[in-house]
């Protein structure tokens, strides 16, 4: 029964890890070139997520969404009928 529970522990302590993205601290790195290696891939992947931010559609607010049909009736309702 321990080893059951043991084994459930290290199951969910292991599906739980990849979530916690590794943060490389490329400052704490000596050599010049690995370092500047190091900055350059934190550069492309922050790129790659601001590209994959502004690439996203962008909910609507409804108060927009609103103000927006609001306009358009406003529009037909003025072309039905004009100085009747």
């Amino acid at each position: 029964m321990k080893f059951f529970q043991i084994s459930i522990t290290v199951i969910a302590l292991a599906g739980i890890s990849p979530s916690f993205a590794k943060v490389e601290q490329c400052r704490f790195i000596d050599s010049k070139p690995d370092r500047e290696a190091c900055y350059d891939r934190q550069a492309k992947a922050l790129a790659a997520k601001k590209a994959e931010a502004e690439a996203k559609p962008k909910p609507v607010d409804s108060l927009e969404r609103m103000k927006a049909e609001d306009e358009m009736l406003s529009r037909r309702l003025r072309s039905i009928c004009r100085g009747c």
